[in-house]
């Protein structure tokens, strides 16, 4: 899989051994989307601009010395960083050609942009058949909106997923970028699909992800209704959390319990576990009826704490969690015996391995590189080219 005359990856396990990635992208999506391939093996070669590289070095808070943002440690890890002036002719040959060695190359600029450094998709792929070209935008390369600038609220607006969010009176923004990491796996899963079609054509092709587009998956089950001749309301959905039966209740002590007892089943024993035995039918209720009992769920559940609640409900299979703080997740015990955190980073969910009881395996990632960090390393393995960037001691 290797083109003639490149220097072998870094050794390293997983599916991905030996392909190598060339990532144009910053901030949250294709970062995480890399990080992703890079714990499957592959090689990735993060291309930052300088001056200050990636904006999401500088993204609070920051550690360590140099000061750099924890959030890039946890996007970044298992990279190589190559830090180039993009206006610069001779920095656009070195990143020409570091593209031509590349399986796959992925950028997440508005449309034309590589085209203006020199690295127009068309006339690489025509050069080198094999490239996997994987733009990862907001709006996608096509349409009268490709060009539009965007972040993950906006993408879920359009989708109709932000629509559908919340209470009645007003959509609610997720704390979370749904949209933006959505796009991430879709990416992911792009770029799988295009190295499986490439083993048997010989030739790469274009991935174009929009994270609108993507963010379109997370109202499957509303455009089902749409097309079903039902009409889609905020706030009075089934799995919006205006029926008893699936929603997020309060505790004794300020904090909260998810209710998940969709099917009748399990409604009838959370109802029973909490002695409330006179609301089995009422579990997909709407409007007064629903109202009254999610009100006698609350007023029974504020009498315990979540502990207590969490204790009651290990024993009774009913699709009740305690909805945990963002400080509590990476102790708990099932995502502990899943090894889901690394060195205190949440891993990537993908788990391959040669049996079903076989030790999960992992890439093994180096910590985030500092910017322009393997500048040199990288440039000395292509033909032709000087060492164009020196960082500064101490620049990150």
């Amino acid at each position: 899989m290797l083109p003639e005359g490149r220097p072998a990856a870094t050794p390293s396990v997983g599916p991905l051994s030996g392909v190598r990635i060339v990532d144009f992208t910053r901030l949250l999506p294709g970062p995480y989307a890399t990080r992703v391939l890079a714990e499957l093996g592959a090689e990735v070669i993060k291309v930052e601009a300088t001056p200050g590289g990636d904006y999401a070095r500088w993204w609070p808070p920051l550690a360590g010395d140099p000061p750099i943002s924890t959030a890039f440690r946890e996007l970044n890890r298992g990279k190589k960083s190559v830090a180039l002036d993009f206006r610069d002719r001779r920095a656009q040959a070195a990143l020409r050609s570091l593209a031509l060695t590349a399986d796959v190359l992925i950028e997440g600029f508005r449309p034309g942009t590589m085209a203006k450094m020199g690295l127009d998709p068309v006339a690489l792929m025509a050069e080198r058949p094999r490239l996997i070209y994987c733009s990862l935008t907001g709006f996608g390369l096509t349409g009268p909106d490709a060009e539009r600038a965007g972040h993950d609220v906006g993408y879920l607006a359009r989708a109709g997923a932000l629509g559908i969010t919340g209470p009645a009176s007003a959509p609610m923004v997720m704390g979370i970028q749904v949209a933006d990491v959505a796009g991430s796996w879709v990416a992911i899963s792009g770029i799988m699909a295009a190295l499986l079609s490439r083993a048997t054509t010989g030739r790469g092709g274009i991935v174009d992800v929009a994270m609108m587009e993507a963010a379109l998956g997370f109202a499957s089950l509303a455009f089902g209704a749409l097309r079903g001749g039902e009409r889609v309301v905020r706030g009075a959905e089934l799995l919006d959390g205006s029926r008893p039966c699936y929603s997020v209740y309060q505790t004794k002590d300020g904090r909260f319990l998810a209710v998940g007892a969709l099917e009748p089943k399990f409604w009838e024993m959370f109802a029973r576990a909490i002695d409330l035995p006179h609301l089995v039918p009422c579990g997909l209720d709407t409007g007064e009826s629903g109202r009254v009992a999610r009100a006698e769920v609350q007023a029974r559940l504020n009498e315990r704490t979540q502990a207590e609640w969490t204790a009651l409900f290990r024993d009774i299979d009913c699709c009740v969690e305690p909805v945990l703080e963002m400080s509590e997740v990476e102790a708990d015990a099932q995502l502990k015996a899943r090894g889901a955190f690394v060195d205190g980073y949440a891993a990537s969910p993908l788990r391959i391995q040669p049996t079903f009881q076989a030790p999960i395996a992992r890439a093994t990632l180096s910590e985030a590189p500092s910017l322009g960090q393997h500048t040199e390393e990288i440039l000395r393995s292509l033909d032709g080219h000087e060492i164009l960037f020196d960082p500064r001691p101490g620049q990150v």
